[in-house]
Parts: C-alpha cells; sequence; structure tokens
C-alpha cells in the first residue's frame, strides 16, 4: 500500500531521529514515505537531512520561511504534496505513536472508510501524556463544545481534537479548507462528508522539547470554531464585542474621572481602532494576508475607514442624546453594534480582498516527488 505520513515540525531537534526510526519498523511491507513540513528556528531541518541519508523510507523536507495557517497550513502543504492514496497526520514530539500506523490504515482499508482518527478517548485510549490535569481538564471540555457544536458531523467522532489521524486523499477537497492554528481534523471534518471510524491510541508524553499550546492558540481555536460554524462574520464580531466592551469600559472610566462624554468617546474609539486590527490580522483574515496588500496598506485602509465610521457614528451620537433623554452609553452600544456589520462587510470586500489568480497554487496543483529527499526553500503562499 501506498502511504505518506505527513509530518509538521516546530523545533523538534531532539525527536526527529527516534521519529523517523520508529516509522521506518511501523511501515515495514509499505511502500512510505515521510514529508517534514518544517517551520522551525532550530537545527530541525539539518537533522532532516542528515536522517535522510540513512533511512530507509524516503524522505522529503518542506521548509517555510512564512508559516501561513500555523501547524494546519504545514499539514495541508504536506497533503497537497503527497500523490499516495493514504496520508498518515502525526505530530513530530513522540507523542503519537508510529506503532499505530499500520492499525490506523487496515481499520481504514477495511471499513471502507475515508478518515480513520486515532481517538484518546475510546476504550483503550489515554491523554495522560498530556503534560498536567488542566492540559487535560481544558482538552475534555473543547472536545465537549466541539462535538455540541457539531452534532452531525462529529456523531461518530470521539476525539475530534487529535492531530494524528489517517486520511483516504482523494476525500479530501483541500481548496476548501482554511487552516489555522492546531486543529486541522476539525476543519476536515467539518468542510468535508466523510465515512469517519475510529481506533484508540494512549497519547504519549512528551520526550524532548516544549508544548506549542498557549493562549494565541486558544484563542485561534474560539476564532476557528465560529468560522466553521458560523462563516468569518462570527471571528469578526467576537472581535468586535471585545473591542465595544473595551470601548465602553475605557470611554466609562474617562466620563468617571470627569472627561466630556464626546472626548472620551473619541480616545475610547482611537485606542480600540489599533486594538481591532491588530487582532483581526493575527484572528480572523490571518490566511487572507499574504494574499493582498501589504500590512501598512490594510492598516491606512482599516484605520481611515474606522476613523470616518467613529466620526460618523461621534456625531450621531451627539445629536440622539442632545435630542433624546436616553443615556449616551446605551447609544453608543447601538451605534457600535451597527458599526460592526459595515466594518465586516468593507474588511472582507476591500481590506482583505485577497489578489485575482490565474492558475491554482503551485502545491496543490503540481505535488512534489517524495521518491527522496527533496528540500524545498520557499516562501510558502496561504492554502
Amino acid at each position: 500500500m501506498d502511504v505518506t505520513i505527513v509530518i509538521p515540525t516546530f523545533n523538534e531537534d531532539h525527536n526527529v531521529a527516534e521519529l523517523v526510526r520508529r516509522i521506518g519498523a511501523a511501515t515495514t511491507g509499505y511502500n512510505a514515505q515521510i514529508v517534514f513540513v518544517d517551520d522551525s528556528t532550530d537545527d530541525t531541518p539539518g537533522v532532516i537531512r542528515r536522517e535522510a541519508a540513512a533511512s530507509a523510507v524516503p524522505m522529503q523536507l518542506i521548509h517555510r520561511d512564512d508559516a501561513v495557517g500555523g501547524l494546519s497550513g504545514a499539514v495541508l502543504e504536506g497533503l497537497a504534496a503527497s500523490t499516495s492514496e493514504w496520508c498518515i497526520v502525526m505530530d513530530g514530539d513522540l507523542q503519537h505513536p508510529p506503532e499505530l500506523i499500520p492499525a490506523l490504515l487496515a481499520s481504514g482499508v477495511g471499513q471502507y472508510a475515508d478518515i480513520v482518527v486515532a481517538s484518546r478517548h475510546l476504550d483503550g485510549g489515554s491523554s495522560l501524556g498530556l503534560d498536567n490535569p488542566l492540559r487535560r481538564i481544558v482538552s475534555c471540555g473543547t472536545t465537549a463544545l466541539t462535538r455540541a457544536i457539531f452534532p452531525v458531523k462529529l456523531r461518530n467522532v470521539t476525539d475530534p481534537m487529535t492531530g494524528f489521524f489517517a486520511v483516504r486523499r482523494s476525500a479530501v477537497d483541500i481548496d476548501s479548507l482554511r487552516p489555522r492554528g492546531f486543529k486541522i481534523l476539525l476543519e476536515i471534518l467539518a468542510r468535508n462528508s466523510l465515512t469517519v471510524v475510529e481506533e484508540p491510541f494512549v497519547f504519549g508524553k512528551r520526550v524532548a522539547g516544549d508544548s506549542k499550546a498557549d493562549l494565541r492558540q486558544g484563542l485561534r481555536f474560539v476564532t476557528q470554531l465560529g468560522a466553521l460554524r458560523f462563516g468569518r462574520l462570527s471571528g469578526f464580531a467576537a472581535v468586535g464585542a471585545v473591542g465595544a466592551l473595551a470601548n465602553l469600559a475605557i470611554m466609562g472610566t474617562l466620563q468617571a474621572l470627569g472627561v466630556w462624554y464626546l472626548v472620551a468617546a473619541i480616545v475610547a474609539a482611537t485606542i480600540t481602532i489599533v486594538g481591532n486590527f491588530l487582532l483581526l490580522e493575527l484572528l480572523v483574515f490571518q490566511d487572507l494576508r499574504a494574499g493582498g496588500r501589504n500590512v501598512w496598506t490594510r492598516f491606512a485602509q482599516s484605520v481611515a475607514f474606522n476613523g470616518i465610521e467613529t466620526a460618523a457614528r461621534t456625531v450621531l451620537l451627539w445629536v440622539i442624546v442632545e435630542a433624546l433623554p436616553v443615556p449616551s452609553l446605551l447609544v453608543q452600544a447601538a451605534l457600535i453594534a451597527t458599526g460592526i456589520v459595515l466594518r465586516f462587510l468593507y474588511h472582507s470586500r476591500i481590506v482583505y480582498r485577497p489578489s485575482r489568480t490565474t492558475a491554482p497554487h503551485p502545491s496543490v496543483s503540481a505535488p512534489l516527488s517524495v521518491s527522496s529527499l527533496d528540500d524545498v526553500q520557499r516562501q510558502a503562499g496561504p492554502a
């Protein structure tokens, strides 16, 4: 059976040699290939090159200068580079046991599945390899939340948060995926109609290096859930809500200090305009940043529109408050809610509008050969 093992890596130089050795032992009898998609800042690429020279399993290295889409974007790069019938996606930190690869493939073929999920939540599985009890609680909570949001798509999936799975390459529409953060399996399951089966696995303890999970990845996951369930508007609205609360808090604090409400509104708006732009760049439109205008043009367009919208909103605030017996904060809240919709339309259609293309992305239209180590040094574009 042809199989490609796709491994996204970020600073895993201490784990590569053991991982390659164990994959080689687990895939004896398969026509196996390994694709490392690397975003590292350490010597991981060099270690991969050295291991490739001695490995019986052909290896390819795709080193990305621009880590578009994070780990999820790296996985899509690897899937796009594969020509195998089946792909195995696994982490490079040895917490996903390569010895399970034959069981995943046998289950997929034997049950005519499109995707086989290695689950920590089936009988025989475990998530004890997570660093501490808090991470286990967070993992269980996010799993429960995700399954509640996608009751139909995930009805046969107990562990949509795992990063270890086998997928029939032809079953996934790569062009439909919008990578962000860590949870590529959720993206695949939510955007494709797939036959899913599961196999239990024990999530191992990290041998070397540090976990890549942090608050920023948590925020990306929340926006990913909203985008998958409700579209990009939900993420924009979430950022807008944070900005609105900050706006009202700043305005209320300034008024409490004796600042006139119009001056307080202008100061609050100025602070939140810049903050909102940064959050949109990081959490909502991160997959479109590389396909259109440069960051300073986006910033100028965003600030200009928000400034005009803020000026119009401030005038309306003054007119309404002076003409009607209503609290200024209540009027401001209503005007901000209206402004969120207008700003979304403008940012989607103008600020982050991607450039037109005349051909598919090269990594999708022309998969790379993995018959030998192919060290690809390039500036990665959006998936």
